[in-house]
């Protein structure tokens, strides 16, 4: 007579042979295919901040989908897989990741060319200049500044806000100021302008306002609720129709993990990156301004908008940074002056075609 510990047995050992046999012929046990190619996506903010949730997880499950699950993208977010943002890049071209989103600022003057866009009221609107920047790509940086990556995306975000825990209205209220700016010509920017610059990556942002290491920074609206600096300082100044700054973004791929693809997964990247997901990226950035901006409103804050005199003042003030920058570009053998024209001419060809 048969027991029923032998049924339960039998039962069991049927149902671990059908999923190896199905493993074993490629497929999961929910009847879809295993994924061929595992790749590691690393980059630097919380899971729940804007830019991830919005923009590259969305990204990387269209992947998964349109490859008929033969991908699997792996998220590591807040540098999950070790090491400080400004190694990013290198651990892409390393390996050590497979694809990272990251800011060219974060490593100085090795991506020159980037910083065209970083300059002093250039900016119109993230989506326009990110299309600019992908066309400048193109033509000047493809082979220079990111030749050792597959570049899958170049963006920028919305206007920079200046967050203080004092207001600032005027030049004048930076003076001794210490403030976080994210790159080297938003750093030397604010020190032509009398602040104290303290470079950090952002993450740290938020224990630097605390402890008081810094009394301002400058970055968009939509990661001020996911590091929570509308709880930190009460303040914050912006320019009405003009943009002070905005920083560059590269969403990079290890070479040599992409070429290992297969062409028909090669063409599911290719169809996913360039212009219009760069346009994409950069349009969603700049609207996912409007609920922090709208969140540390009701919650009280301060908002400083700049009259049309006030910026003009500032943009004179500017002026330094732009003209250094050039000089500096030809002095490495860059044209700068024909790279900013270049720039400019791709932003207003953009936005007037917007």
């Amino acid at each position: 007579m048969i027991q029923r510990e032998d049924i339960m047995i039998n039962r069991s050992f049927i149902r671990v042979a059908g999923v190896a046999a199905a493993l074993a012929l490629g497929f999961t046990a929910t009847g879809g295919l295993a994924a061929e190619v595992t790749l590691r996506m690393h980059q630097f903010l919380p899971a729940q901040a804007n830019p991830p949730t919005n923009i590259l997880v969305p990204w990387a499950e269209k992947i998964e989908a349109e490859s008929g699950g033969r991908i699997e993208i792996q998220h590591f977010p807040a540098m999950q897989l070790g090491g400080k943002p400004p190694e990013l890049i290198d651990q892409v071209i390393d390996g050590v990741a497979d694809i990272v989103w990251t800011l060219p600022g974060y490593t100085p003057g090795r991506f020159p060319r980037t910083e065209v866009f970083e300059l002093p009221f250039t900016m119109t609107n993230a989506e326009a200049v990110s299309r600019a920047y992908w066309a400048l790509a193109e033509e000047t940086m493809f082979d220079e500044d990111f030749k050792d990556v597959k570049v899958l995306g170049l963006w920028v975000h919305g206007p920079g806000i200046i967050h203080s825990k004092e207001p600032i209205g005027s030049l004048a209220d930076l003076n001794g100021v210490k403030l976080r700016a994210p790159t080297r010509v938003t750093n030397q920017m604010f020190a032509n302008f009398g602040a104290t610059p303290v470079g950090m990556p952002i993450p740290a942002v938020p224990e630097a306002l605390s402890k008081g290491v810094i009394d301002a920074t400058v970055i968009p609206w939509e990661i001020t609720g996911a590091l929570k600096i509308n709880e930190l300082v009460k303040n914050h100044t912006t320019f009405g129709d003009d943009t002070l700054y905005t920083a560059t973004f590269v969403f990079a791929m290890n070479k040599d993990k992409y070429e290992s693809l297969p062409d028909d997964l090669k063409a599911v990247i290719d169809a996913n990156s360039g212009l219009e997901f760069s346009a994409f990226a950069g349009k969603q950035m700049q609207a996912d301004d409007a609920g922090p901006r709208d969140a540390a409103i009701a919650d009280g804050a301060t908002v400083i908008e700049l009259t049309p005199e006030q910026v003009e003042e500032w943009k004179t003030a500017a002026q330094p940074t732009i003209d250094s920058w050039i000089e500096e570009m030809d002095q490495k053998g860059i044209d700068g002056t024909g790279l900013r024209q270049r720039a400019l001419e791709l932003i207003e060809e953009n936005t007037s075609s917007m």
